[in-house]
């Protein structure tokens, strides 16, 4: 009974952090229509500058410029790249795929700045651990679930109560609609954008704290399993990518602690059994959990 637990609260830290990196899928894709495939070189961005500057600046300050440059690339990359092209809907597709070129660039000059290494981003928590009952956590876990729910229902709070949460809202409706009714779409896009660099690269400081050696190359890598938590919830749900994420968190975190059980399915499945959750539930939800039929005019 205690393996169960300790596995459930891995899978829910791990799923509080995937839902903020999913949420940041979630918000680009309803601002834009685009699938942001730079994601996770945004959030290994975020985790190099929290490194190299945790020294100089400490761990807050550190993280805070962090936060503030990531979401800044990630806005500059939206406003000056992908919408170079236009913001018409249809060309979504074509700024999809740009953002795996974006993606490919960044992940190659970080690889090679970070090379072989293994670097600590000085998070305060450091391999400490605290007796829940009887499980023993990680500190990094508890501050984990603690500071994405304070995050993520922040950002809920935006969505719900200011103007940007409205437009954002009222321009993933009907876009030609909000722009007549005075919503800039261009502002709305922009700044959804940085907010989901900005997530991104609060959830790189969880992904490489302890349990994790450190950050290391291939930490961008982790973030694409908050792809299927997106797609699970449906792309267009921000209560369905927190949903996704937790599914996938624990799925994750059951299949690993009990891998000696499931040998028959092979060594790593782990690695896995996200993508292979998604394409079952998509076989019966193909909108994912809380996706709608959309109304198409004929």
């Amino acid at each position: 009974m205690t393996t169960f637990l300790d596995n459930v609260f891995n899978g829910l830290a791990l799923g509080a952090v995937y839902a903020l990196v999913a949420l940041g899928f979630v918000i680009i894709f309803k601002a834009s229509g685009v699938m942001n495939f730079a994601q996770g070189s945004l959030l290994l961005l975020g985790g190099y500058l929290t490194a190299v500057l945790h020294d100089d600046l400490g761990f807050a300050g550190a993280l805070a410029v962090a936060v503030l440059v990531t979401a800044a690339v990630a806005g500059a990359m939206d406003r000056f790249l992908l919408q170079a092209g236009g913001t018409d809907p249809h060309s979504a597709h074509v700024q999809t795929i740009v953002t795996i070129g974006v993606d490919i660039v960044i992940l190659t000059d970080l690889s090679r700045r970070i090379g072989g290494d293994l670097l600590s981003l000085g998070d305060p928590w450091g391999d400490s651990v605290s007796g829940l009952g009887p499980v023993t956590v990680a500190d990094s876990r508890i501050a984990a679930i603690v500071v994405s729910t304070v995050v993520i229902g922040a950002v809920f709070a935006l969505f719900r109560y200011t103007s940007w949460g409205l437009a954002l809202r009222a321009s993933a409706e009907d876009v030609e609609a909000a722009a007549l009714m005075g919503v800039r779409l261009v502002r709305v896009r922009t700044l959804a954008w940085c907010l989901a660099g900005a997530l991104a690269a609060l959830a790189a400081v969880f992904l490489a704290a302890f349990p994790a050696p450190g950050l290391e190359r291939t930490t961008g890598q982790i973030a694409l399993k908050a792809f299927p938590a997106a797609i699970l919830g449906g792309m267009a749900s921000p209560p369905g990518a927190l949903a996704g994420s937790l599914l996938i968190g624990l799925t994750e975190a059951l299949v690993a602690g009990y891998q000696s059980d499931l040998h028959v399915l092979g060594e790593g499945f782990g690695d896995v059994a996200p993508y292979a959750v998604m394409v079952l539930v998509l076989l019966v939800r193909p909108t994912g959990l809380f996706g709608g039929k959309a109304a198409v005019r004929v």
